[in-house]
């Protein structure tokens, strides 16, 4: 079929065999309330319910992806859109909140999920006002209970007045708030979009930006200077809505942040503001060898066959929220990397937080030492295991051992490195990271954040970390604002900064018949 003039969602339906219905895949992201840890993180639930069929068309539909530390509540499934139904038909069906309609101030929500999440805010947030005693051990310049001392005359009271502008419970009394108004204006228009957009989520609406294109020719490279080159060159459907945009960018910054950096079509380079150390190309290299090996010749049959290489173990530790992650977010990773398979290793505590519909996990053992759960059936080229365990106990076991900086890599999803409540959990993991000499890669909420994550590091191994890649912001961020159910005031973006490090490699020379480092 002569294909030139024709666009690609035209010839798809062209070739579809008659009588084949697609089926929409279709994902219940549903929060619950959840508090594991002091550190900061957000949490994403993402079940996965296949429809039999066929062909399918992958759509992801949501409801909430926010929240660092604390979840919301239940939701119910949403929106079910099979081809050639109509959407008008199937959001005047299930709409629960039309476009026009998404501001509601959180208490007063006509979804019992983010009414539920009010309450909870109202239990456990505190009042920013400075009158007010501190809380808390203040960890950041911007954090509100800075403005606090502790010989405050007016004792510690939870938030229970909500902005008339931005709708979110933001302090103790209407009396407090418009003694406050001033320092509240500065993130209150932030605060109303992130509440708009948590209603979006749970409005009901059919989400075409969660539909995500299939693989990709060789030959056509995406362009990966920004979520506009790549989402152009990658043919997602147009998405002209900055709502939409943040919405997809919520779940697609994680499996992007790593391609961004480990791609040999980064927009990260050695140049001047390109980020990228002398020491980060190499290792970057190394990499990227594997991860577009050139064509082999190998084919179907038997004079096809040919030997091939293992695939690119990506860690990823600390996994929390990326660990529940719709498996088809992660598949856009596999299509990056064409002829390369990849196994990606999710390690931690939280690993299988809002996984119930996997539980009980996996008995332990001889050949399953550490119950590990293999899905190696969610493509041909992705392999995910996930692993409740800390890093340290498997790295001692000798369980991935030996690595290859030319087969693996790490990513730290915001760690907490430096954070008070978390940094102890990392002090007995991180000499062993970087006694492996392959890259890492940490992300951070902010700026600040990200930099106490740095500074952290240098400090506890001093001498002993070549910097790959500068700190600075992501390029792949998501662009949507998190809220904190712990802290109203306190907002961030989801992988907003991302750097790399490694352990320090020495290199030999010969000098007189000597060998010297």
């Amino acid at each position: 079929m002569q294909s030139g003039y024709t666009c690609q969602s035209c010839l798809k339906s062209l070739i579809t065999p008659s009588g084949t219905r697609s089926v929409v895949r279709h994902v219940r992201i549903n929060p619950v309330y959840a508090i594991t840890s002091k550190r900061r993180y957000t949490q994403i639930v993402a079940k996965t319910k296949a429809i039999p069929s066929q062909q399918r068309r992958t759509v992801v539909t949501g409801e909430s992806l926010n929240h660092r530390v604390a979840g919301i509540g239940p939701g119910d499934l949403k929106t079910t859109a099979p081809f050639g139904v109509d959407e008008a038909t199937i959001n005047a069906q299930q709409v629960l909140l039309r476009p026009n309609d998404l501001f509601h101030s959180f208490s007063n929500s006509p979804s019992p999920v983010i009414r539920r999440r009010a309450a909870f805010m109202k239990s456990h947030a505190y009042c920013p006002h400075p009158d007010h005693r501190q809380t808390r051990i203040v960890t950041s310049p911007n954090d509100p209970e800075a403005r606090k001392t502790t010989n405050s005359t007016h004792p510690p009271a939870h938030v229970n007045f909500e902005c008339p502008d931005c709708g979110l419970p933001v302090y103790c009394s209407e009396g407090h708030w418009m003694d406050d108004y001033e320092y509240h204006a500065e993130i209150c228009d932030t605060l109303r979009q992130a509440n708009e957009d948590d209603h979006d989520l749970h409005s009901g609406r059919f989400f075409p930006e969660f539909y995500y294109p299939g693989p990709q020719i060789e030959e056509i490279l995406p362009n990966m200077t920004n979520w506009d080159t790549y989402l152009y060159t990658r043919e997602y459907n147009a998405i002209n809505e900055d709502r939409s945009m943040r919405q997809a960018t919520r779940l697609l910054t994680y499996p992007m942040t790593i391609a961004s950096v480990i791609h040999e079509l980064s927009p990260y380079n050695i140049r001047s503001g390109g980020r990228l150390t002398p020491e980060g190309l190499k290792s970057l290299s190394a990499l990227r060898y594997n991860l577009h090996p050139p064509r082999s010749g190998s084919g179907p049959g038997i004079e096809g066959l040919r030997v091939s290489p293992p695939p690119v173990r990506i860690f990823i530790l600390g996994a929390r929220a990326e660990s529940s992650l719709p498996r088809e977010v992660w598949v856009q990773l596999e299509y990056l990397f064409h002829r390369c398979r990849l196994h990606l290793i999710f390690i931690g505590p939280e690993s299988m937080t809002n996984r119930d519909d996997e539980f009980p996990l996996p008995e332990r053992t001889a050949t399953n030492p550490f119950g590990g759960i293999v899905e190696d059936r969610i493509s041909s080229y992705t392999k995910i295991t996930t692993f409740v365990e800390y890093y340290h106990t498997m790295h001692k076991a000798n369980y991935f051992q030996p690595f290859d900086p030319y087969f693996d890599c790490f990513v730290l999803f915001h760690p907490g490195l430096g954070h008070p409540a978390s940094a102890h959990e990392w002090e007995e993991t991180l000499p062993q990271l970087l006694e492996t000499k392959v890259p890492i890669i940490a992300t951070g909420y902010t700026d600040w954040d990200m930099q106490r994550d740095k500074k952290w590091v240098e400090e506890k191994m001093a001498g002993e970390v070549d910097l790959l890649m500068e700190a600075g912001e992501n390029r792949f961020r998501s662009l949507r604002w998190d809220l904190n159910d712990l802290d109203p005031m306190d907002i961030s973006a989801g992988n907003w900064g991302v750097w790399a490090f490694r352990g320090k490699r020495y290199e030999t020379t010969m000098k007189d018949g000597v060998i010297s480092v």
